[in-house]
Order: structure tokens, then C-alpha cells, then sequence
């Protein structure tokens, strides 16, 4: 398995958005053309397609919130055709080593569903943890990152 991300391009955005998750997880996360459309008026926002050598297994999109320096990972998907192959854990690690390389990184902050249980595992077995917090009905978790 070799995961890498790469910016969603003219050559590569109508496989991106073909990429569906199960019925079951529709609720869960905006599709990614309408992610990309948000990519599009939001000039922090960065949307990655993510792939596991020459395919595409899924969708990533991160940013900063200029107001508090805090990174985002604000989607994070896995089509549903490559569900439970080990892309998701992979890709997040992936996710979160690059976003590790921008300078003042302090933390990493993503929201999910609260039930949406599996994706709320993966997140606290890579160090999230809850803040307490709730936006739009979505459990706020953090990533301290050590300098």
C-alpha cells in the first residue's frame, strides 16, 4: 500500500466526484463536489484527493482557520468500494504528517458525527481527542502537536 495526496485538478476531479460513501454514510460528510465548490471561495481551504498508488480511494480536504492559526482537516472520505482495506488509517497518518509540515503547527482539529462510531475510533486511536465542544452537531475532537 502506498498512499499519497494530491491536489484535485482538471485531470483528475470528475473521478473525485464519483467517489460515494455508503448509503448508511451520506449524513456524515458533504459530498466532495460540494467540497470542492467551498475549496473554491475559501482560499485556506485545500482539497486532496487521496490514492493509494495509481487509484483513488477517497477525498481529504484541510485548512487553517486564519483567526486561530488552528489546521483542519475539514472532509475526510473513503469510497465505499475501498472501505475496511486499511486506506482510511493509512491516509490519515499520510493527512497528518503533511499537515504537521506547515510552519506553527500547533494542533489539528477535525469534527465528525457523533455516530458515526467508526469514524470517531480511527480518530482516538491516532491521538484526537474530544474537546467538548459541538459545531453544526458535530463533535469537535484535537491533535496536540508537539514542536
Amino acid at each position: 500500500m502506498t498512499i499519497t495526496l494530491q491536489n484535485i485538478t482538471r485531470d483528475n476531479w470528475r473521478a473525485c466526484i464519483k467517489l460515494t460513501t455508503t448509503e448508511a454514510q451520506t449524513h456524515f460528510v458533504a459530498s466532495n463536489v460540494a467540497s470542492i465548490a467551498q475549496a473554491y471561495v475559501e482560499p485556506s481551504f485545500v482539497p486532496l484527493a487521496i490514492y493509494n498508488d495509481d487509484t483513488m480511494v477517497g477525498f481529504a480536504m484541510i485548512g487553517r482557520d486564519d483567526e486561530t492559526g488552528v489546521d483542519w482537516i475539514i472532509r475526510f472520505m473513503i469510497d465505499q468500494t475501498m472501505q475496511g482495506k486499511g486506506y482510511g488509517r493509512a491516509a490519515m497518518q499520510v493527512l497528518l504528517a503533511r499537515i504537521r509540515q506547515q510552519p506553527d503547527c500547533r494542533e489539528v482539529r477535525l469534527s465528525y458525527e457523533p455516530d458515526n462510531i467508526v469514524a470517531e475510533r480511527l480518530y482516538e486511536s491516532l491521538g484526537f481527542r474530544p474537546t467538548g465542544e459541538i459545531e453544526h452537531g458535530e463533535v469537535v475532537a484535537r491533535l496536540a502537536i508537539e514542536q
